[in-house]
């Protein structure tokens, strides 16, 4: 959520911030809502000081005796106009709380003006892309001639965009999941915690999947009862709000947190390409890297945590290139974002394999986390990434690691994890 502030003092500046992402800011509804809101708070305040006058002087006039039932029955009156004003003013902040929580955050102003792919800023492309002397397969293709992966079995016990990884390739995605955390625990310094799978709605108010994405989410329905549970979109959701509503110390910033959990999507709207295989499915495991730091060093905690997970595609030897994305493509919650985007053969593009982003206090505005000052708390800022993605990260090992019979080579990195197997 911005700072209420912003746009009381700085509206101008925030409508044309926005205007980048392609949102509009309705400054006929905020003047609106803001001109009511002021009106209806000085009305309540005027009422209250007159009614504690009149408290006083009921006070004064029983102790010297004097009849009050005049004054008593203004009183009465007085205390329902003030019930009436505060409830209007009640239900005014509630419209201002939702117009809050529809509002973006604001761009960073290094991120790049743009409203594609095509305006990413490159940062860098990392290792050399493989070649082939044969007609490449897509990991899909690769999973099934393997018998690694069954999509048929997976629609029969669910529906489309699921898999069921079998043998080699099981215990391939388990070696990812031991690999990268233990990587980020011992070598990135990381703490490791394992959090619910299901949260509340206030939950994924806090870091902004509700209310934008709602229909992207799994909500948990019983016959007659609201749970108001959701299945996890991303391990950030429960590991940013373990801290939700508390008084952070400075010194112990950063706070770093590493958690492996499985991840459900709906994935609304998507099509085409990303809908084959394992790119993109309603649920996916992912190893989450998560900060809370202080304002200060919230860029150079970025650098380091995009670093952390650069370095999982590094010892994989991953042909990667690392991407600031454009404005239209920078997430709701997100003030920057680096993207780290994986080779995929079969499609000859790199893809999106990890988003590396910085809230600023967008999140921990929302979710009430502060640094506790001498004067006056500040919200801290909160990042997260992939660390990676476990399904994208498998399907970029079966591409780019594919043999002309089929079959796949197991990263020299992954073998101590696949008891020194050297083949799927």
């Amino acid at each position: 959520m911005i700072d209420i502030e912003i746009l009381r003092k700085r509206f101008t500046e925030a409508q044309e911030n926005l205007a980048l992402r392609g949102f509009d800011l309705d400054e006929t509804k905020w003047n609106g809502m803001e001109s009511l809101r002021k009106e209806l708070q000085v009305k309540t305040e005027s009422l209250q000081q007159h009614q504690n006058k009149l408290a006083s002087q009921i006070g004064e006039m029983q102790k010297n005796g004097k009849d009050i039932s005049e004054i008593k029955k203004e009183a009465g009156e007085l205390s329902i106009s003030l019930k009436v004003s505060k409830n209007e003013l009640d239900i005014l902040q509630k419209e201002i709380n939702e117009f809050l929580l529809s509002i973006p955050n604001l761009l960073n102003e290094s991120v790049p003006k743009g409203t594609s792919e095509d305006d990413y800023k490159v940062i860098e492309e990392v290792g050399s892309l493989p070649k082939f002397n044969f007609e490449v397969k897509d990991h899909q293709e690769l999973g099934i001639q393997n018998s690694g992966m069954d999509f048929e079995a997976a629609v029969k016990i669910s529906k489309s965009r699921f898999v069921v990884f079998k043998g080699s390739t099981a215990k391939l995605n388990r070696a990812l999941i031991q690999f990268m955390l233990n990587l980020h625990t011992n070598e990135h310094g990381y703490k490791e915690i394992y959090v619910p799978l299901l949260v509340n709605s206030d939950s994924l108010l806090g870091t902004g999947q509700l209310p934008k994405f709602k229909e992207d989410q799994f909500k948990i329905e019983s016959e007659g009862e609201d749970q108001d549970l959701y299945l996890i979109p991303t391990a950030e959701v429960p590991v940013t709000n373990y801290h939700r509503g508390e008084i952070l110390n400075l010194e112990e910033l950063p706070i770093s947190y590493v958690c492996h959990t499985p991840c459900f999507r709906s994935e609304a709207g998507s099509y085409g390409q990303d809908t084959k295989g394992i790119i993109r499915q309603h649920q996916f495991e992912k190893v989450e890297l998560v900060k809370l730091v202080s304002p200060e060093e919230s860029k150079n905690e970025l650098e380091k945590l995009t670093g952390h997970a650069e370095k999982v595609l590094q010892l994989l030897e991953l042909p990667y290139r690392k991407v600031i994305l454009c404005s239209k493509d920078t997430g709701f919650s997100s003030s920057f974002t680096y993207d780290l985007e994986v080779w995929l053969p079969s499609q000859n593009k790199y893809r999106e394999i990890s988003s590396c982003s910085n809230f600023e206090d967008f999140q921990s505005r929302r979710m009430k986390i502060r640094i506790k000052q001498e004067k006056k708390n500040i919200f801290c800022h909160t990042l997260n990434g992939s660390g990676l993605a476990i399904g994208r990260t498998m399907a970029a090992i079966f591409e780019n690691y594919q043999n002309e019979d089929g079959s796949i080579n197991i990263p020299k990195v992954l073998r101590p994890y696949m008891d020194n197997q050297k083949t799927l």
